[in-house]
Formats: C-alpha cells, structure tokens, sequence
C-alpha cells in the first residue's frame, strides 16, 4: 500500500514538473516571439535613412512627406523601445509608419527618374521583403499568444500558472484606420 501511495505522489510531482515547464517553455516562446517581430522592425527602421536620402536626392520639395516618414519611424522605434511595449502601442506606431513609407512609394510615380533608379528600387524591394517577415514575425507570435492565453486558463495549468502570476498577452493587432480600404485617386 506504501508503495501504490508512493507511486501516485512521484506521478504527481512529475505531473507538476511537466505542466510548470510547459508553461515556461510557452512563455519563452512568447517573449521570442516578440523579439523576432522587434528584429524585423529594427531592419525597416535601419532601412529607412537610406531610401529617405535616395528620395530626398530627387523630390526636395517634398519635405513634408519625408520629415512625416522620420517622425512616424521615431515613433516607431520609441513604441517598441527596450521590448517593454504593449503589442496594441507598437501595432498603432507600426501603422502609422507604413502609411507614411506608402506616401514615400507613391512619390515615386510622380518622379520617373526616382522610379528608374536602382538604388531606390533596391532599398524598395528589401523593405517589400522585410515587410513580408514582418508579416510572418506578427503571424506567429498572434499563434505564440493564443496557445499562450488557452494554455494558461485551461485546468490543470490554471492552477499552476496562478501560482506564478502568469498573465495573458496581447495580440498583435492592427488599429482601425489600416483596416480602412485604401482610396485611389488618378
């Protein structure tokens, strides 16, 4: 009887392991999750300087548009700074970045010789692939998040994740104005 008694507590303790592990692992996953959306955020901010001196170089009286795309990436860098951001605050900052980058493509077709150049097409091909990662980086920590959240309200983890004042995250989420559909004017 000793024994069957005994059995059943080291199940428990193993039990108890396994789930507190689980949910440290998914919580770590979590925390990568974001950092690959900050690395790729990073490479559009880093990117951005250099399409920004291409433009200058042939719309100068194009000031407003491009003192809009640096404040909006000062935004940007601000809202994620030192990983402590909300998802919902770097979501709007992102937003509003990529509003004002679609400005800066757009000046492009008022400018042939700014379209033609390679350099502006090669800074614009590298931001439309990081803007695909980006994408993907925010897919996957919206997947990291929601078995996350489910996980941690779901019995026995429940339990265990109260013990350790594990918390649900944010999702990822894209603010009002760019579920809005673009207007084309020609």
């Amino acid at each position: 009887m000793i024994y069957v008694l005994l059995a059943v507590v080291v199940l428990l303790v193993i039990g108890a392991i396994a789930i507190s592990n689980g949910l440290v692992q998914l919580r770590n996953r979590v925390e990568n999750a974001w950092a690959q959306i900050d690395v790729q955020l990073k490479r559009r901010y880093d990117l951005i300087p250099n399409l920004l001196e291409t433009v200058k170089a042939y719309a100068a009286h194009e000031k407003g548009t491009l003192e809009a795309v640096v404040q909006a990436r000062n935004s940007a860098i601000s809202a994620s700074a030192g990983g402590s951001s909300s998802a919902a605050a770097a979501a709007t900052a992102d937003t509003q970045l990529t509003a004002s980058l679609r400005q800066v493509f757009a000046l492009s077709e008022a400018y042939p010789d700014l379209k033609a150049n390679q350099n502006f097409l090669a800074l614009q091909e590298e931001l439309s692939a990081t803007e695909g990662k980006i994408s993907y980086a925010r897919q996957f920590y919206n997947d990291t998040v929601m078995k996350y959240n489910t996980k941690i309200e779901q019995f026995p983890w429940s339990i265990f994740a109260g013990m350790k004042k594990m918390a649900h995250r944010e999702y990822f989420q894209a603010d009002e104005a760019s579920r809005e559909v673009p207007k084309v004017q020609f």
